[in-house]
């Protein structure tokens, strides 16, 4: 009798473990009809009015619907790197955010302070003025002195503010953050507003080659459009609907 109550009591516990990793674990994509795109979706939790809340609710969201990554403030990345530890769910933040006008011992410092606080993806603003301003290898020398601080410790995505630049500066600037090595080139739309289009994506892919990985956001909110973006070529869609993308509402 004493054997078979050990054997009911780690059945129990069995039965127990199994329920509670099934609680965790992510959605089927049965119940979630696009439950395919979540892994090129960066889960952004970075409005200008977000709090510690919203932090831990995206961290959450993340780990359910397994999104690539969740995007904070450089704030709250220690925060959010204690939420995701065990998930496999990396951090990213931004650095220089949003123009890249400071000065390049600044945009060190929060690089630096980035990955050691825990952030392994790092979306680099590149000097907009300088780049206006025909300054053009002094950006690309700010961009490359980030990506030698990151030491392969984080993922460089080069922030490409489109909507600012001409036709020979949009050349200009992606050229220059290929030389740099940066990762990945993120077509921004943050200070202009315009929305996430797959022909941005498209002319970037034609200028930039097959090498480096693109992100692209700005008002991203269907699953239709997310799609398109990545048929153009895009590798990583930044969205704050992330949720609702995924599960189709």
């Amino acid at each position: 009798m004493e054997l078979e109550s050990i054997i009911a009591e780690a059945t129990q516990e069995v039965l127990k473990r199994l329920m509670n990793e099934n609680k965790s674990a992510p959605l089927k994509i049965s119940s979630c009809p696009n439950q395919d795109i979540a892994g090129v979706i960066e889960h952004s939790a970075m409005n200008p009015d977000t709090t510690e809340e919203l932090v831990k609710k995206a961290c959450l969201e993340a780990r359910k619907y397994r999104f690539a990554n969740v995007c904070v403030f450089p704030y709250f990345v220690a925060l959010a790197v204690d939420l995701l530890k065990g998930s496999g769910i990396c951090v990213c933040t931004a650095v220089a955010f949003p123009h890249g006008a400071i000065p390049l011992e600044t945009k060190l410092f929060e690089a630096k302070e980035a990955i050691k606080n825990g952030a392994r993806e790092l979306d680099v603003a590149m000097n907009i003025s300088a780049i206006k301003s025909g300054r053009i290898e002094e950006a690309g020398r700010d961009l490359e002195s980030v990506i030698l601080i990151a030491g392969g410790k984080a993922i460089i995505k080069a922030i490409y503010e489109q909507g600012l630049y001409s036709e020979n500066e949009k050349i200009e600037a992606l050229n220059i953050a290929c030389k740099a090595g940066a990762d990945f080139i993120k077509i921004q739309n943050y200070l202009t507003g315009k929305k996430a289009i797959p022909e941005d994506v498209a002319f970037v892919r034609s200028v930039i080659g097959k090498s480096i990985g693109i992100k692209i956001d700005g008002g991203v909110s269907d699953a239709e459009t997310l799609r398109k973006l990545l048929e153009a070529g895009a590798n990583r869609v930044g969205c704050s609907r992330s949720v609702k993308i995924v599960r189709g509402e």
